[in-house]
C-alpha cells in the first residue's frame, strides 16, 4: 500500500461513470493537468466541494417537495439501531417542517 493511503482505513469500492464528448474529455484532462491532482482526487473534489444551488421555479420546487416527502416516508418505515433513533427523529422533524413550509408556500402561490 502506498504511503499516501497507509494512514487511512477506507475502501473506495463504488464506481461512478459517465460519458463525455471528445471536447469535454479534452477540457477535463486539461483541468486535471493544471491542478496537478491525480484524476480520481480531482473528480472527488470537483463533485464534493462544488457549491450546489437550487433553481427556483414551480417545476423544481414541486420536484424537491416530492423528494422530501419520499424521504420522510422512507424514514418512517425504516427500523434502526437504538443509538440512531434520536438522530432520525430529529431529521424527521426537520423534514416535517420543510414539508409544512413547502405546502404553505405552494398554497399561497396558488391563491395569487
Amino acid at each position: 500500500m502506498s504511503e499516501r493511503y497507509s494512514d487511512h482505513v477506507r475502501t473506495r469500492n463504488m464506481t461512478v461513470s459517465f460519458r463525455l464528448t471528445p471536447e469535454e474529455y479534452r477540457q477535463m484532462q486539461e483541468r486535471i493537468v493544471i491542478t496537478g491532482l491525480p484524476k480520481a482526487e480531482f473528480m472527488i473534489r470537483s463533485m464534493l466541494e462544488q457549491q450546489v444551488g437550487i433553481r427556483v421555479g414551480k417545476f423544481e420546487s414541486d420536484r424537491l417537495s416530492l423528494e422530501i416527502k419520499r424521504l420522510h416516508t422512507a424514514l418512517g418505515k425504516t427500523s434502526v439501531p437504538e443509538n440512531a433513533v434520536s438522530l432520525l427523529l430529529e431529521c424527521r422533524a426537520l423534514l416535517e417542517q420543510i414539508i409544512k413550509i413547502t405546502n404553505t408556500k405552494m398554497k399561497t402561490e396558488g391563491s395569487e
